[in-house]
């Protein structure tokens, strides 16, 4: 049976690994965390000073996820979306989150001022849904709010209800 592909993305502190691994659960989807696969794989290219974080290899990543992706039923998170090739993806969910919300989760988190301070301005000025429209289709990049409990209910209700209504349309 063919499976799509879906792509969480969005500011870090979003919800997009919540919302991820309980889809997954629920649809029988495989998950993938790149920030987790490049750690166990070491996708690295570096490390920024600034950011306190390294610096993701996203060629080795794309080489390492081609085979999956070509396979399908597989959700991808993470926080950028340009480097992916845009034939691996059937859809892409932006999550946002409300500025005061976000700042909290990242706050919790432990991340410095400028890392917090950074990100969210990066959710104000919708810079990820910004780079998901320049990069894939207009019609398959959907925003869904992320700021409690509910949402992420109505959020995988609403997914799984289009992955149903994307296996029905592609099963010959």
């Amino acid at each position: 049976m063919l499976l799509p592909n879906i792509l969480l993305t969005g500011t870090p502190g979003v919800g997009k690994t919540t919302l991820g691994k309980e889809l997954a659960s629920r649809s029988g989807l495989k998950y993938i965390n790149v920030g987790d696969l490049a750690r166990e794989g070491q996708l690295y290219d570096g490390y920024d000073e600034e950011y306190d974080c390294p610096i993701l290899d996203e060629d080795r990543v794309v080489d390492e996820l081609e085979n999956q992706m070509s396979e399908g039923g597989v959700i991808v998170d993470y926080h950028g979306c340009d480097f992916f090739p845009e034939r691996w993806f059937h859809i892409v969910f932006v999550l946002k989150t409300d500025n005061s919300i976000l700042y909290k989760r990242l706050e919790n988190r432990g991340y410095n001022e400028k890392k917090l301070q950074d990100n969210v301005q990066c959710e104000i000025f919708q810079v990820l849904h910004e780079e998901a429209l320049a990069s894939y289709k207009e019609e398959i990049v959907h925003q869904l709010p992320s700021n409690k409990p509910e949402d992420l209910e109505d959020n995988i209700s609403q997914i799984l209800k289009w992955i149903e209504q994307w296996v029905k349309d592609h099963s010959s």
